[in-house]
């Protein structure tokens, strides 16, 4: 299993959005590849590749100095409950520490909340409803100043 980071428009950004659209968006009648993604050129997209088939992804949206938002982590159904979302997670925090970012918030998804957590994810605020379902913010520093 290998992490790379994605380039906007590739064939593997290609495979991202399939990955997101069939893990995220179709169960909830939802279609990502309807969506304008154009925006998503100033994110950092990660992956975590089984020979050139990307079986997890994850993207960082950076947002105040120091800060970034992770979205849209997916990991293809084959594969799991193996830890390679943990894996993915790990190694995309060391990347964001490495380019300067000290604190780390996301939106997960209910079912979710106990994954982040045991990652050192702290919830933060009021369950809320997004894209049909509801989600937690969670929050982690990442680096120590």
């Amino acid at each position: 299993m290998q992490f790379r980071e994605i380039s906007w428009q590739s064939d593997e950004y290609q495979q991202a959005c399939e990955l997101r659209n069939t893990i995220l968006r179709l169960p909830l009648g939802l279609n990502l590849l309807q969506e304008d993604l154009s925006g998503e050129t100033e994110y950092l997209h990660f992956g975590m590749f089984e020979s050139d088939r990307l079986v997890a992804y994850v993207l960082a949206v950076p947002l105040q100095t120091g800060q970034v938002k992770l979205r849209q982590m997916a990991v293809s159904n084959e594969c799991q409950g193996q830890g390679i979302g943990r894996r993915l997670i790990e190694s995309v925090e060391e990347c964001l520490v490495q380019q300067g970012f000290q604190v780390v918030e996301l939106d997960a998804r209910r079912e979710a909340v106990g994954f982040y957590e045991k990652l050192g994810y702290i919830p933060k605020g009021d369950e809320f409803i997004s894209v049909t379902i509801p989600h937690q913010r969670m929050t982690k520093a990442i680096a120590v100043e």
